[in-house]
């Protein structure tokens, strides 16, 4: 197994997975493959994207897993052991691949990685109904960061611009009173 930032000639196999990443998360669903692809070449991988796609290929050059991180800085610790970090977005491995050490070989090179561009931690999240994936990260040493929570503000596209609008949620005042303002100008 090889391990590496993706390549140009492992995109085809990258969108093969990452249409399966697709059905695991909307079991009922499909995507359109070309929908996949321009996803990837115009965001994933745009010049300006802060992710950085890693890829697990078997012998045969076929991505079997991957995984996607961003380097950051720390706004809340400027010392030389935190200021730099690493966000792992997504860490995924084709169905008949995992318990074959795909995840295991990602992690290892994600945390060589990190190591190498002065990062003091890696940070990620993970669903809590995925016990197979908590296991796994408890059994690499991960800790489980108990003081912190996810939220999430849906947004959508304005119908005729590229503007960012908040959508509204009946539960949240904030939301409603901005239903119709941009949130960018």
């Amino acid at each position: 197994m090889r391990v590496a930032l993706v390549s140009p000639d492992q995109h085809e196999s990258l969108i093969d997975l990452l249409c399966e990443l697709y059905r695991y998360y909307h079991a009922d669903a499909e995507v359109a493959r070309a929908d996949v692809r321009d996803h990837l070449h115009r965001n994933l991988l745009a010049p300006d994207s802060p992710l950085r796609l890693v890829v697990a290929a078997d012998a045969s050059g076929n991505v079997v897993g991957f995984a996607a991180v961003a380097l950051l800085y720390s706004l809340v610790d400027p010392t030389p052991a935190h200021r730099r970090q690493c966000m792992m977005k997504e860490l995924f491995v084709r169905a008949d691949s995992r318990g074959r050490g795909v995840g295991r070989a990602l992690m290892a090179w994600i945390a060589r990685d990190a190591a190498e561009q002065g990062c003091g931690r890696i940070d990620w999240h993970v669903k809590a109904s995925n016990e197979a994936g908590i296991r796994f990260y408890t059994g690499l040493g991960a800790q489980r960061v108990a003081d912190r929570l996810s939220y999430r503000l849906t947004v959508r596209p304005a119908a005729d611009q590229e503007v960012m609008r908040f959508q509204p949620d009946r539960t949240a005042a904030f939301m409603r009173s901005h239903v119709d303002e941009p949130l960018l100008p």
